[in-house]
């Protein structure tokens, strides 16, 4: 989910998985999927790199839990054939 702005100031947040794409014509204008299009005030640039963080966020892995990090090698057990 992406945080944008229409143009009257009320701010929204997109699902931006839902992106077909964004085009500058005196305004910034999003369209969706299916077929809906949003004018915002954020610059294309700015929908691109929110929806690149999104992604990159979506993505993302949590830590290992350090438990597991701490366990020592001598103690996990190990299997035989």
């Amino acid at each position: 989910m992406i945080k944008l702005t229409r143009l009257d100031g009320e701010a929204f947040v997109l699902n931006a998985e839902l992106i077909r794409y964004v085009e500058r014509r005196g305004d910034t204008f999003v369209t969706l999927t299916n077929g809906e299009r949003l004018a915002i005030k954020e610059t294309m640039d700015e929908v691109v790199d929110r929806s690149i963080a999104y992604q990159q966020r979506k993505h993302f892995l949590p830590p290992m839990p350090a438990v597991l990090q701490s366990a020592p090698t001598d103690s996990i057990p190990h299997t035989t054939s």
